[in-house]
């Protein structure tokens, strides 16, 4: 296997140094060649509200695979995990400006099925044992993680509610509902930040107040007006062929990674749930026209999507220090960050990246984004393995580093 296409970073105008640039290709290109990510694909961007406005990419693919060979470029689709989830929360608070929804309104009218939630006394505990919810479940709550329910690490069979929550069926979005109504909250609404649930039960409320699927509000309020034409829950027709392969654990035997989903996989078909905590395809080039609308207050080439005031409120951090104190995403996360609308807040700066007031998200495939306004920096990755946007990877300490020590004003 070898490297079928790579691009060296160019001079910059951007205040960029194109000899420190590649430090951060040749980091990508030992990510490749030693066989754990397929290809990648990063763009950075800074000073895009200016004239001065340089895009460095670079792309390197490998021949692997059922019998595929793909260049990875800008406009190579991708699986987003959980960089969906700010597409969500930017969607809802345009929902927002147009008074259709109200931040601190409860969802009851539009979500029947979490009107008068109980909670679990004992997270742990039995499911029976419960106590009243002590106040509705509003879109604030949605929008920063904190409706009372979400992802609950643990052992198969050791926490009830865990197990009660992997086993929700996603035949569709009001089955998914129906099934989260009939559970207790883990948590008091507002009490404490939880992963993953939030956002699908934001999309399944944007869908019933539009009255149209998710996927469809959403190309009409942010994709259509930003241009991103390859963003969308699934892939067909013609685009097929640039959709990359994903791939998760090395075979003990071969020492090849395996597929996990290829091209003609979930991501190639239309699906009953449109899974709003992770399940968008979409492409660096995409992404940049979001991330680059958010950046210059919500507004992307003469289109807005959002105002810039609504742009504050979703990047801002909505944790108190209460809240920090008993969330948990992984040890000691919320101690330098904070969770604003969809997406975390740098709060304290601990390394050469990034500088406090930073934003962004990564994905489970080894995506990731991330917006620094102090430096005037979008900065955008693209793989497809399983498990590799854990930010706790050695390789993400390193691709930050090389990053930032490439800036040169």
């Amino acid at each position: 296997m070898r490297t079928d296409e790579l691009r060296r970073p160019q001079a910059t105008a951007g205040g960029f140094s194109p000899k420190r640039l590649t430090r951060l290709r040749e980091l990508l290109e030992r990510h490749v060649e030693s066989g754990f990510v397929p290809g990648a694909v990063a763009v950075l961007a800074r000073k895009g509200a200016k004239a001065r406005c340089t895009w460095k990419r670079w792309a390197i693919s490998r021949s692997r695979g059922q019998g595929r060979r793909l260049q990875w470029r800008g406009d190579t689709i991708c699986r987003l995990g959980s960089m969906t989830k700010p597409i969500v929360a930017a969607c809802a608070i345009t929902l927002v400006e147009d008074l259709t929804l109200r931040l601190d309104d409860p969802v009851d009218d539009l979500h029947p099925e979490l009107a008068s939630m109980t909670v679990l006394t004992d997270p742990h505990g039995p499911l029976r044992d419960t106590v009243a919810a002590r106040r509705p479940i509003i879109l604030r709550d949605l929008l920063t993680g904190t409706l009372g329910t979400g992802t609950v690490p643990a052992e198969p069979g050791t926490i009830p509610i865990a197990g009660a929550l992997d086993a929700l069926g996603y035949s569709s979005p009001d089955e998914w509902m129906r099934q989260l109504g009939e559970l207790p909250l883990v948590h008091q609404p507002g009490e404490r930040w939880m992963h993953d649930s939030a956002a699908n039960v934001t999309g399944v409320l944007i869908a019933r107040a539009t009255g149209m699927s998710f996927g469809e509000a959403l190309r009409e309020r942010i994709c259509g007006p930003l241009g991103m034409k390859d963003t969308a829950f699934s892939v067909s027709g013609e685009s097929i062929g640039r959709l990359a392969t994903a791939y998760e654990h090395d075979n003990a035997a071969t020492g090849e990674p395996v597929v996990e989903d290829g091209p003609d996989g979930r991501f190639s078909r239309p699906r009953a749930f449109e899974s709003n905590g992770g399940g968008l395809v979409s492409t660096a080039d995409d992404y940049l026209a979001f991330a680059s609308a958010l950046l210059a207050g919500g507004t992307h080439q003469g289109q807005r999507i959002l105002s810039r005031p609504s742009v504050a409120l979703m990047t801002g951090d909505h944790l108190t220090p209460e809240q920090k104190a008993i969330s948990r995403f992984w040890p000691g996360y919320f101690d330098a960050m904070g969770w604003g609308f969809g997406m975390s807040i740098r709060t304290r700066r601990t390394q050469l990246f990034p500088s406090v007031g930073s934003y962004g998200w990564p994905g489970f495939y080894g995506t990731a984004w991330y917006i620094d306004p102090a430096e005037d920096l979008t900065a955008i990755f693209m793989m497809q393995r399983a498990h590799a946007g854990d930010q706790r990877l050695p390789m993400w300490h390193d691709l930050w580093t090389a990053v930032y020590q490439a800036i040169d004003d």
